[in-house]
């Protein structure tokens, strides 16, 4: 397979320059920052993810798998924001195949959600429990 054609943003140079480097580092930022003036739902999966954190050094528990099921989160809840934008601008109209590409990228989205809660009240739950009683 050949290479993708390079966008007419794309900073000419090696691969590897510090100028290249920046510019992704820029447009990624600046994707995080579009999902979060445009997404309520990355908000409040960030707000929730800072408390898991903070109850998690609170309590002195493992934080490490707090902070990847939280990575992981926000990085679906980032790649659901972006195939719907792509679906909406590919396909304006309703159309089941959009639908289904839509609701299984929330879907992978809520697994992961879920799977987060799961392990959070595993970790979190018996010295919340012996801090509160």
């Amino acid at each position: 397979m050949g290479r993708f054609p390079r966008q007419p943003n794309a900073h000419p140079g090696p691969a590897t320059s510090l100028t290249r480097l920046r510019a992704a580092f820029r447009v990624a930022f600046a994707g995080i920052a579009a999902v979060w003036a445009t997404s309520g739902n990355f908000r409040i999966e960030v707000v929730v993810g800072v408390l898991a954190l903070a109850l998690g050094l609170l309590l002195r528990t493992g934080v490490v798998p707090i902070l990847s099921l939280c990575a992981l989160v926000l990085s679906l809840e980032l790649m659901n924001c972006a195939l719907e934008a792509a679906v909406n601008l590919a396909s304006p109209e309703l159309h089941p195949v959009a639908k289904y590409a839509k609701d299984a990228a929330a879907g992978a989205v809520l697994v992961a959600a879920l799977i987060s809660v799961v392990v959070g009240v595993w970790l979190l739950g018996p010295p919340l429990w012996v801090l509160i009683f």
